[in-house]
């Protein structure tokens, strides 16, 4: 099975990223074979976010797309994982 790769682009002072980490550590438990999270800090990696033109925190990249712009529900992150495999 292949696995989906979620990039969580997040900064400090961001008061909803806590909420999209959240949902990001639900889903990756929950499909531990299928799903692969990095944490991306733009304030100590600006060139990542600047790559995929990432200006607002937190941003969902999945498989190297933008997927979402804010913290999703479990719901929708799961849809778009399903999407991927």
């Amino acid at each position: 099975m292949s696995k989906v790769k979620i990039e969580l682009f997040t900064s400090p002072m961001c008061p909803h990223c806590p909420a999209a980490k959240r949902v990001v550590e639900e889903v990756a438990n929950e499909m531990p074979d299928v799903v692969e999270v990095e944490y991306i800090n733009v304030m100590e990696n600006p060139q990542k976010a600047m790559e995929y033109g990432i200006m607002a925190v937190p941003t969902i990249v999945i498989n190297g797309d933008v997927e979402f712009i804010g913290a999703p529900t479990k719901e929708a992150l799961v849809e778009a994982i399903k999407k991927r495999l």
